[in-house]
């Protein structure tokens, strides 16, 4: 239960941290949030629950698949939100673009071989 907590802690410590620097540095702010740092430590921990080499290569590789349906998100939200858009609107629209391709990824994906 205690290693939950702690995880939930640090997770928690990882996106203050973002949200604290990006007040006075966006762009610094962007890099520290863009860094993997969050599949790097799900990995350790995941390696410690089952150091399985197999399933951390299926792991890692479908996380590089499933990264790239959300970066259109990022691409999307600016501009909107330079267009005039509401910021809550820019959000919601490319959080619903981004299922969408994650779900076409889900669909598309196995069709060319990826282990999703």
């Amino acid at each position: 239960m205690w290693t939950v907590v702690a995880k939930a802690l640090l997770a928690g410590a990882m996106i203050a941290a973002i949200a604290e620097i990006g007040r006075r540095l966006p762009a610094t702010a962007a890099i520290v949030a863009s860094l993997p740092l969050v599949s790097v430590l799900g990995m350790i921990f995941l390696w410690h629950a089952r150091p399985d080499a197999e399933n951390m290569a299926v792991h890692a590789e479908a996380t590089f698949w499933y990264v790239l349906p959300s970066l259109p998100m990022f691409l999307l939200i600016p501009v909107m939100l330079r267009a005039g858009a509401n910021f809550w609107v820019a959000l919601a629209a490319g959080c619903v673009l981004t299922v969408g391709l994650y779900l076409l990824m889900m669909n598309v994906g196995p069709k060319f071989g990826l282990r999703l």
